[in-house]
């Protein structure tokens, strides 16, 4: 048997190998201790967050949660080699930092990595809530920008329908400070109740299928739709604008009259009266109340209208007298009223019409064989205006305190006769390839109308409107708070109200920015610019300071961490 001295332990194969040879021996206490130190090394490596540098003092603190080594019961035995000899002789104990009596945890490149991009993400929230903050700020001051300069407008209500948008051809138009606000809608969309202070209009209408409701008051009226019709009757609407004094195009009591043809054919005789048959030619009409008197016609064939319609509505032509009988119980079960004309054979008709000073004339000529020649396909060419129609139209425009929009239908037979049948107010029809000019010369009409009659019920500087705020005006208005060195103004002085106005403005646009990060809250609305001198210039000073220190705790709060 063979003691080893080194280990102090017998080696019971020396008599089957003989002596061992001089090389490396292993010390396993001492790999175990080194083998357990070095995996809690690792443990406490890989699982820290610690960005310390390697270079950083060796006096690291003990991990708390390491373990201690293990303590073995075996005997000791002599003092392990000097460190020379525990290199040459191999010692397989991982001693990685050698000189260190504790084991610090260096920064790892992948976790500080890890820990530097877990950084830079909780800045860009924390960048990213600050800017949706301040956008919200922006688009809540642009909304309610919008709302006041809504407010300073002229309402205009068109009564058309809706195959022509009226707004485009008031686009940019302006009465003083005020644009034109289109309203538009048609007679059976409206319910109006009036007063001595006004008209309250509301209207429901269909937009892309979808029910739009909407109340306002009118500043002035353009009217486009005949107020009776074949089952129409608008008569309710017309008395609630008149008794709340809204000025209109053509007048109400134009409008008011057109409500039954007879009544307009009756100030035309007058007109032929005074002017003479042969400088105003009508044609010949007979009136029927009812159905009662209607035995027999001058002549046959003639024209018979019941009642008051439009578009070649409630009109028949009777050949004979059996015919006539035939439709004297047609007015009988109508209950209503019925004229009687001589049928013309015409050659074309003609369609003159006036909008404000603009005169032109139109030639239509039927191609459907229809004896109505306004209905139908039919030939239309625009022709000039001669002297008589002029004179016509002239005297027509007259009528009813005056016609700003008026259109005179004229039929001339086959021998070249020419008779006037009737006059269409403001609801004409507009005829040709010059739609759009007649449209735009009647929309100058009502802006100039409305330039002479209307006045906005408040001055234009009672509610300042304060400057709109993007993006790039929240930054200026904040490099101008940090920047700005101008005391605020002294009890003693008296501004102007456009001063006032615009220091709430400011002092509303600073408030907006200050409180939009730390409370994400919509902004106050802005005041009102009647306030008491004192009162205002303490709440200017009061707004100013605190926005200076959110401002100050807010970019510290983003830039302090970096």
């Amino acid at each position: 048997m063979v003691h080893d001295k080194a280990s102090g332990k017998i080696n019971d194969c020396g008599k089957y190998c003989g002596q061992p040879a001089n090389g490396p021996t292993i010390s396993f206490s001492s790999f175990r201790q080194s083998f357990t130190s070095n995996v809690n090394y690792l443990k406490r490596r890989f699982s820290s967050g610690d960005l310390s540098s390697e270079c950083e003092d060796g006096d690291a603190h003990i991990d708390p949660y390491a373990k201690p080594p293990p303590v073995t019961s075996q005997p000791q035995g002599p003092p392990p080699p000097p460190p020379s000899q525990s290199n040459t002789s191999g010692d397989l104990s991982l001693n990685l930092r050698p000189g260190s009596k504790t084991t610090s945890a260096p920064s790892s490149p992948a976790k500080s990595r890890e820990s530097l991009l877990q950084r830079v993400q909780s800045l860009t929230g924390q960048a990213r809530d600050q800017g949706a903050s301040i956008l919200g700020a922006a688009v809540s001051s642009a909304t309610r920008v919008t709302s006041v300069v809504s407010g300073r407008h002229l309402s205009l209500l068109v009564i058309d329908d809706q195959n022509t948008d009226w707004s485009k051809y008031f686009r940019g138009k302006r009465i003083g400070d005020y644009e034109i606000k289109v309203e538009q809608a048609e007679f059976r969309e409206l319910t109006i109740t009036a007063n001595s202070d006004g008209a309250n209009v509301s209207m429901a209408v269909y937009r892309a299928g979808t029910r739009v409701g909407r109340s306002f008051r009118p500043d002035f009226l353009l009217v486009r739709q005949n107020l009776r019709d074949a089952g129409e009757d608008n008569k309710k609407l017309l008395l609630a604008l008149k008794l709340g004094g809204v000025p209109s195009i053509n007048n109400l009591n134009a409008v008011y009259n057109f409500q039954d043809k007879p009544w307009v054919f009756g100030h035309l005789v007058q007109l032929q009266r005074r002017l003479g048959k042969d400088n105003f030619p009508l044609i010949d009409q007979t009136f029927y109340p009812d159905n009662t008197e209607m035995i027999t016609a001058p002549r046959f064939p003639v024209v018979l209208k019941i009642g008051h319609a439009h578009g070649g509505l409630g009109k028949v032509k009777v050949d004979n007298v059996n015919d006539f009988q035939d439709m004297a119980s047609v007015v009988a079960v109508a209950k209503t009223y019925c004229t009687v004309e001589p049928y013309i054979d015409s050659k074309y008709d003609m369609h003159v019409q006036k909008i404000g000073n603009n005169y032109k004339a139109f030639m239509r000529k039927s191609i459907s064989g229809c004896w109505k020649t306004n209905t139908g396909s039919a030939m239309l060419e625009q022709i000039s205006m001669p002297e008589r129609y002029k004179l016509w139209i002239d005297e027509v425009s007259d009528l009813f305190g005056g016609l700003d929009i008026c259109a005179l239908e004229v039929v001339v037979s086959k021998d070249g006769k020419e008779f006037i049948i009737e006059v269409n107010d403001s609801a004409l029809t507009l005829l040709g390839d010059s739609q759009e000019e007649d449209r735009r010369h009647i929309a100058d009409l009502v802006a100039s109308r409305m330039q002479a009659i209307c006045r906005p019920r408040t001055p234009p500087n009672e509610e300042p409107v304060p400057p709109p705020v993007g993006p790039r005006g929240i930054l200026s208005s904040i490099s101008s708070l940090t920047h700005s060195e101008t005391p605020p103004p002294s009890a003693s002085d008296h501004p102007s109200l456009s001063s006032i106005g615009r220091r709430d403005s400011q002092a509303s646009q600073s408030s907006t920015i200050s409180s939009a990060p730390s409370t994400g809250r919509l902004p106050d609305p802005p005041p009102r610019p009647f306030q008491r001198q004192g009162s205002q210039q303490s709440s200017v000073a009061e707004d100013a300071e605190d926005t200076m220190k959110n401002l100050r705790k807010t970019f510290a709060g983003i830039f302090g961490d970096m």
